[in-house]
């Protein structure tokens, strides 16, 4: 398998540009790559590797949910009492991670098929059913916003973070895709955005999919908040990012790339969201999540709904193939937006008064 895992890194983690897999995408492999399937399964025969063992260590995976921490420690801290201690703080690895690294591993025994390494996979299995058996079934229910928690929250940030956030919430941007947005991706004589990349780690790469590529329709509210910030922020050029990092601490870097929205969420949205008493585990996915259920329950066309998220598919519409036109896909955002928007203008009349 450690063959496997060599030949695989230097034909498919390589950068191929447009024709390959995305940074982000080969950046995860690496780590499950790393982490759990070559110190496991590196020293194994291809022939050896059958779907219940597989199946069984599965089951039985744990991770330390400090083990970012204590990778820093140095080996003279790494004492009895340590270790014994971290065997004790060691969590079930959640089925989704487990299906991730399944699947992975599949990949591993395709890629080796299709060099000639071995004609078997024992993680899909001969016929449906044969193969590693995993649940990928969620450990809890993702949490959702209500519209007046959403209001709550803008009206305690201050101005980027405050525009960065909602326009995260009538979008339903992914986080990468946020960071990645320049000036010169705001149209506004279309009123359209333009998501032509995504930054993840400060990595600039290519969006999720081909639809995430799509433009975003841009209401006359944010497109005023957009301006509003072009004008205080020292960072407006076309090519400059809309949310820079302006920190000291960033060096040469300053102005130059984006900022580390992990650091937002952690050092300005969440302190709001624990002192407003919101008691619900808040990420920046939670305001895409909150943006379908917004949509959905709004009533709005499944393919529309499709569109403004940019999915390239969803079970519920795989068989629609329509396109959504951009009115409807701007009407059905309109609504989010006024639904949102009503406080934060009764708090721009006040400071105007």
């Amino acid at each position: 398998m450690n063959d496997v895992i060599e030949h695989f890194r230097l034909k498919e983690l390589v950068d191929k540009g447009e024709n390959g897999r995305a940074w982000a995408t080969r950046d995860r492999y690496e780590s499950y790559l790393n982490r759990w399937i070559a110190p496991r399964w590196g020293g194994e025969e291809l022939d050896s590797i059958k779907a219940p063992i597989v199946e069984e260590w599965l089951e039985d995976l744990k991770f330390d949910p400090n083990w970012r921490l204590k990778k820093k420690l140095r080996p003279s801290e790494g004492s009895a009492v340590k270790r014994s201690k971290k065997r004790a703080e060691m969590q079930v690895l959640s089925p989704a991670s487990k299906t991730r690294i399944r699947d992975l591993m599949g990949v591993l025994f395709n890629h080796a098929i299709r060099w000639g390494f071995t004609d078997r996979n024992p993680i899909s299995g001969p016929v449906k059913g044969s193969g590693v058996r995993q649940s990928s079934k969620r450990q809890s229910i993702p949490d959702i916003l209500d519209v007046s928690e959403m209001q709550a929250i803008i009206a305690e940030l201050q101005l980027r973070e405050r525009v960065l956030l909602f326009l995260d919430m009538v979008t339903g941007l992914r986080r990468g895709e946020l960071a990645g947005l320049r000036w010169s991706d705001i149209d506004l004589g279309k009123m359209e955005i333009n998501v032509t990349r995504s930054v993840v780690d400060q990595v600039v790469g290519r969006c999720k999919t081909e639809s995430s590529q799509k433009p975003v329709p841009l209401d006359e509210y944010t497109a005023r908040d957009l301006q509003e910030w072009h004008r205080f922020t020292p960072y407006r050029e076309p090519e400059d990012w809309i949310f820079a990092s302006d920190s000291s601490r960033a060096g040469k870097k300053r102005g130059k790339q984006p900022l580390w929205l992990s650091t937002i969420m952690r050092y300005h949205i969440q302190p709001v969201i624990k002192r407003l008493g919101i008691d619900k585990r808040v990420s920046w996915h939670t305001f895409r999540r909150t943006y379908t259920t917004l949509l959905q329950a709004n009533r709005e066309d499944v393919k529309v709904v499709q569109e403004l998220l940019r999915h390239s598919s969803v079970k519920v519409t795989m068989d629609i193939y329509a396109q959504a036109q951009m009115p409807a896909k701007r009407a059905a955002q309109q609504k989010v937006v006024e639904m949102i928007r009503p406080l934060m203008s009764q708090m721009e009349c006040k400071i105007g008064a």
